[in-house]
């Protein structure tokens, strides 16, 4: 029987270091791909482009940010049960193990007939290949009042110094008070994500603060993801504590008072949290694509080649999703792989493998100690031409235990690694 540590070892392996089944990937002697965006899709995206090419391509990644931060574990941060160091690590060994340009600025133009990329520090790339990985952006002005409130009304929903701000007004919150939080409509980035986020708070409250409250606004019409693992959670640790409001959109915000005017009331919070509509990100919209819903750009699943724009990839939470495909970090850099290994064959002028498989697997922690988990299995249909569920793989975790939460923090630890060591 396998043993507690080598189970651990291999659930964190697998999850976070197994390569889709994209086909051999094959040596290039030249050609240069531009990266934007080192998340989870850019930053695996460059550094496997230079490690399946034998360094023949060359790779620039461009990322504004000095640092990576996790969003994955943020939500522990935001509940003061790990700190901000332990959710950012650097882009150094991109380049020094693996010879990725990395640049720190940001894109203000994309010619894609041309094949040049402009930076706001006033340089122009030439590319053969472009990927954006550029995550999400805000669309703030779907809700009154919201635009430029994001100081007062943090969403911490890209990890950072908004993560720090929500913790810090959670500090601040006195005893007794409430923390309410609005979830968008779907689809939105890591759809657990909120629900975790209300564990996490609610944890917090009930050690330090056993007077407070947790109210979550959803305008779903019900918990997106791990429903009956997340209900149990509730049930068992924080009756009481979490109060969950379905079918409840968001109309408009008063910052000054902390107030979001939802269809049916009102509800004033001594902290809140406002999640928005999510869109691809701006850089999305700079290369002509016809917008799927005006969010998303629809791609190629075989190569995640735009659908409308030749030569241009988008991978990650800014594509248009294939069926049953979560917007989450290990999906990110799943696809990056798959990616990675078309685009090499496309430079040298070979068919992509015609038939991937990329794996999903997401943590969530009810408490400080204890995590469940989803995970799913996707096979791309040459009929369909996008990836489709497998039935009978991947499944839910049986309940929250501590081994799974031991498993979600290698999970993390590994993928970190994967993207950036």
């Amino acid at each position: 029987m396998i043993n507690r540590r080598d189970l651990l070892k291999a659930a964190a392996g697998m999850a976070a270091l197994a390569t889709p089944l994209s086909g051999h990937a094959i040596r290039s002697t030249g050609g240069h791909v531009v990266v934007v965006g080192g998340g989870f899709g850019g930053a695996t995206m460059a550094k496997y482009l230079r490690l399946w090419s034998d360094g023949g391509v060359a790779v620039t990644l461009i990322e504004r940010n000095a640092h990576f931060t996790s969003c994955p574990i943020s939500n522990l941060v935001i509940g003061g049960f790990r700190q901000m160091e332990d959710i950012t690590a650097s882009y150094t060994h991109l380049g020094t193990r693996h010879g990725v340009r990395v640049v720190h600025d940001s894109v203000v133009g994309i010619d894609a007939a041309g094949h040049t990329v402009t930076l706001a520090g006033g340089e122009t790339l030439r590319y053969d290949r472009l990927v954006l990985s550029p995550g999400i952006d805000f669309m703030t002005d779907a809700i009154g009042g919201l635009t430029g409130q994001h100081e007062a009304l943090p969403h911490a929903w890209k990890a950072g110094p908004q993560t720090a701000l929500l913790r810090h007004q959670l500090e601040a919150m006195p005893d007794g008070g409430v923390f309410a939080m609005h979830i968008p409509k779907a689809p939105f980035r890591c759809p657990p994500g909120p629900y975790e986020r209300a564990c996490m708070v609610a944890s917090y409250f009930k050690r330090h603060k056993p007077k407070s409250k947790v109210l979550v606004l959803d305008a779903n019409a019900d918990i997106q993801s791990k429903k009956a693992l997340f209900r149990a959670a509730w049930d068992q640790h924080y009756r009481g504590i979490i109060e969950y409001r379905p079918d409840n959109t968001l109309l408009e915000v008063d910052a000054a008072s902390r107030s979001a005017v939802m269809e049916f009331d009102t509800v004033k919070a001594d902290v809140l949290n406002i999640i928005p509509p999510q869109r691809a990100g701006a850089v999305a919209g700079m290369i002509g694509s016809d917008l799927v819903n005006d969010r998303w750009v629809g791609v190629n699943w075989l190569t995640a080649e735009v659908k409308d724009v030749p030569g241009v990839h988008v991978i990650g939470d800014a594509a248009f999703p294939a069926p049953g495909m979560p917007k989450s970090g290990h999906m990110a850099n799943q696809q990056a792989k798959v990616a990675a290994a078309a685009i090499l064959r496309l430079l040298a002028g070979e068919a992509p493998n015609p038939a991937p498989v990329v794996v999903n697997t997401c943590y969530s922690f009810v408490d400080p100690t204890h995590a469940i988990h989803v995970a799913s299995v996707h096979q791309f249909d040459a009929q369909q031409q996008t990836f489709l569920p497998v039935d009978g793989a991947g499944g839910l975790s049986p309940e929250a235990s501590t081994l799974e939460a031991q498993t979600a923090i290698a999970w993390a630890k590994n993928i970190w690694g994967d993207m950036l060591a």
